[in-house]
């Protein structure tokens, strides 16, 4: 998997405010920021990313997905 697949993957199931990837093909570290995120906790966050990939964590197409989520609001405070 390409890093615009995944991406376009999570997008499809995720508003996305920013998204970066970097990885290998199966290793992969993100950076998201959506308002979906508001009111939840980082394990809640990356759940939600999680159920964006479906069964594609389960076949090993990605292997792995470190990720720093933000909501808007904390992506701008980091931007100063």
């Amino acid at each position: 998997m390409t890093a615009e697949q995944l991406q376009a993957l999570i997008q499809s199931h995720l508003p996305c405010e920013h998204i970066t990837l970097e990885g290998d093909g199966r290793h992969w570290y993100a950076t998201i920021v959506s308002a979906e995120f508001e009111g939840k906790r980082a394990i809640q966050r990356h759940q939600r990313v999680y159920a964006t990939l479906g069964a594609k964590m389960h076949t090993d197409e990605v292997h792995a997905l470190s990720m720093k989520t933000y909501t808007p609001a904390e992506w701008a405070a980091l931007d100063k």
